[in-house]
């Protein structure tokens, strides 16, 4: 049937990832293996082990280990931002004819990603998750820790519980919804993307609506997940926001209820005179998040009000609790068109920042284990067991690559030690987009002084730059790093780096690009960025 393979090929070009959810899966595999199938010739002509991985790093970890062997593809493309990228239906194609597949996970990948591998990988295909297993070969982990210096105190989303009693998974979606407010203005809450863009997840100001099942107000997150959020009040007074819990298991079911509950804002007056609210816990400062627990099906606070990390947050009941939005936060709304929902440029509202500029939803554990090269080394341990799982045949060539590339991963390891230890001690300190560098600070002696992502449509606060100012002087920092994909929109803090003479260089951290092609390449040009920015700009300060 040409004219069903010409279809599907058109389908495959141009269907997007919003388009390709609204598809029943069967019928879509049905006529993927009609058309796509065909269009690619795939495993008819190729006998080579078929596998997906979510990034081009991982995908070039496993072109190392299985050679000619293996045919490797990413779903996420070089360039590309893998906490934001959604799959497209020529990707779950990819997926679909997989005999095994490389996630990293730990909450790495939007979440579109993981479930185009959790839905469509045929059955008894190996589906590994590799920061996690890496551990049993030796990885380490370590937590990834808010940035809590804040004026006021950071408010997010999370969810906690593995929600197993309902048969929750990594593929699973919590819906957390807003379903009434009350206040002397409009709420709103929302994230702003790296480049400035805002993501809406409440909006008082146009009701909510339980005949659409609150899809307007609600926020997904995957279970095990916590993420930023700022808030918006457009008027000084006492908030109340009503948010409903619902765990969703599979698409043709109805979602789970896991309760609902009220929580209460005092914005620009006293907190401890709200009404009905004495002797209430007042939340300030520090770090603090919306939380739904899946184990116990109900919604509370989760908080840490010293900012002294996870380990001292604790559960606070919203019945009796009130979170202070302070005078200090009151800021100008920017020019910018993308902004005009807050209001008019140059009005003014009450706003709680997220902590971290960018679509940023993650876990407990920081995911970038590659930036320390001997958890690269367990990733590589990990994809040789599971290849020689998937084809014995090829266990000797799997053994010998993996053997080899080992034996180069140590040498660069090395290297990157010595590279970066050529840098003047009080110079190692790393000012980098986004909060992706801890394994490379803490492997290599990197102090990782700040996260600085790019938010071009927004002006910083006065008190942002300030901090931010302090910090270089106090530290006589000499350069800020960048990732390329994001660099060249870094208007901001390119402003910045000229007006403090501070240079601005290039660093990886998700994703390679035309220049830099392989994991080798990356780990070096990092620690040569590092080393040349950092010490070159000592002594030049010094002549």
């Amino acid at each position: 049937m040409p004219g069903v393979g010409a279809g599907v090929t058109r389908v495959c070009a141009h269907r997007t990832a919003r388009q390709l959810r609204l598809l029943v899966l069967p019928l879509l595999i049905a006529l993927l293996a009609a058309g796509c199938r065909s269009e690619a010739a795939l495993s008819a002509h190729d006998e080579r082990v078929q596998v997906v991985t979510t990034t081009g790093i991982l995908r070039d970890l496993v072109s190392r280990v299985g050679g000619g062997r293996v045919a490797v593809n990413s779903l996420v493309p070089d360039g590309a931002d893998p906490h934001s990228y959604e799959p497209s239906l020529r990707d779950i194609r990819d997926v679909v004819y997989a005999d095994v597949a490389f996630s990293n996970y730990l909450l790495l990948e939007e979440q579109a990603v993981i479930k185009a591998l959790d839905a469509n990988l045929r059955a008894g295909v190996p589906n590994i998750s590799l920061a996690e297993g890496a551990v049993k070969y030796a990885a380490e982990i370590i937590p990834l820790v808010e940035d809590v210096s804040l004026d006021s105190i950071w408010l997010g989303m999370r969810v906690r519980g593995t929600g197993a009693a309902q048969g929750a998974d990594r593929s699973s979606d919590v819906l957390l919804s807003a379903t009434a407010a009350n206040g002397p203005g409009r709420t709103l809450a929302y994230l702003t993307e790296s480049f400035g863009n805002p993501s809406f997840y409440v909006d008082s100001g146009d009701g909510f609506d339980p005949g659409n099942g609150y899809r307007d107000d609600t926020a997904t997150l995957p279970p095990d997940a916590h993420t930023h959020m700022s808030w918006a009040f457009t008027k000084p007074g006492v908030y109340q926001l009503t948010m409903r819990a619902r765990l969703a298991i599979d698409p043709g079911t109805a979602p789970i209820p896991l309760g609902e509950q009220s929580f209460t804002f005092a914005v620009g007056v006293d907190p401890h005179s709200v009404p009905g609210m004495a002797g209430a816990a007042v939340l300030n400062a520090g770090h603090a998040d919306i939380t739904v627990d899946l184990d116990e099906r109900r919604l509370y606070l989760f908080a840490d009000p010293e900012g002294s990390g996870e380990a001292n947050q604790r559960v606070y009941d919203p019945a009796h609790t009130v979170i202070e939005v302070p005078n200090k936060a009151l800021l100008e709304v920017p020019g910018d068109r993308r902004f005009r929902f807050l209001g008019r440029p140059g009005t003014q509202v009450y706003q709680l920042p997220q902590a971290v500029l960018g679509k940023h939803v993650h876990g407990e554990i920081d995911p970038h284990l590659w930036q320390d090269v001997r958890n690269a080394i367990s990733y590589v341990e990990l994809i040789r067991d599971t290849l020689i799982g998937v084809d014995p045949q090829g266990a000797s060539v799997y053994r010998a690559n993996a053997s080899a590339y080992i034996a180069e991963l140590e040498r660069l390891d090395t290297y990157v030690r010595d590279t970066i230890a050529q840098i003047p001690p009080s110079r190692r300190h790393l000012v980098s987009t986004h909060d992706a560098f801890g394994y490379l600070g803490q492997a290599y002696g990197i102090r990782i002084s700040g996260f600085v992502t790019p938010n071009p449509a927004t002006e910083p606060s006065l008190a942002d730059r300030r901090r931010l100012t302090e910090t270089i002087r106090n530290l006589k920092i000499p350069a800020v790093f960048l990732e390329p994909n994001l660099a060249a929109r870094a208007t901001t803090l390119t402003e910045l780096a000229r007006e403090e003479g501070l240079r601005v260089c290039p660093i990886y951290g998700d994703t390679f690009d035309r220049d830099v092609t392989t994991y080798l390449d990356m780990m070096r040009f990092n620690a040569e960025s590092l080393r040349d920015c950092l010490t070159r700009a000592e002594q030049g300060r010094n002549q």
